[in-house]
């Protein structure tokens, strides 16, 4: 299933992405460090959710109090939790 998340707190502005069976596929972000976000959706491409949250939760940018990696873990999280329901 696709989803879109937009971002609060970073330069990005927007992450799209999909799940299927709880794998994570095709992750674009729009807008912020172009090369930094495409070595990111590359590198958590086939990941597990839950693997892809354990790593990236809590990554901070300078002094910010999130980040764009942390700003896709925050989403899936809000993806998954919806599901739980």
């Amino acid at each position: 299933m696709k989803y879109r998340y937009k971002t609060q707190g970073t330069c990005s502005q927007q992450i799209d992405f999909e799940l299927e069976n709880g794998i994570l596929k095709n992750v674009q972000y729009y807008g912020g460090c172009n090369g930094n976000l495409k070595g990111i959706g590359r590198l958590v491409e086939g990941m597990p959710a839950e693997e892809v949250i354990r790593r990236l939760e809590g990554v901070r940018c300078g002094l910010k109090p999130t980040s764009c990696p942390d700003q896709l873990a925050v989403a899936l999280k809000k993806v998954l939790s919806k599901k739980a329901e």
